[in-house]
């Protein structure tokens, strides 16, 4: 195994991660600027106000992209398994 090869495992390792975390992340992040914008609108200072919106959009999203975050997960690893012969030699 070469630098070179280690190196990309380890960025197509991080690219499969960001694609993964993306639309939780940034859906998450969404919902929280708009409940934070509320609450210093109205001034309520409840703590459950974020955490129960950003978990329903969380469960939702996994609800509609959970099959293609599996598959593409399913897809590298996959790659990765196809590949060891490659890599080793």
């Amino acid at each position: 195994m070469t630098p070179d090869t280690i190196v990309n495992l380890g960025q197509q390792a991080i690219v499969v991660t960001v694609q993964l975390t993306a639309p939780i992340l940034l859906s998450t992040l969404f919902v929280g600027v708009l409940i934070a914008m509320f609450q210093a609108a109205t001034q309520i200072n409840e703590m459950t106000l974020t955490f129960v919106p950003k978990l329903i959009v969380m469960a939702l999203i996994m609800l509609f992209a959970g099959s293609w975050m599996l598959s593409l997960l399913v897809d590298y690893t996959r790659n990765l398994f196809r590949d060891i012969p490659n890599l080793i030699g």
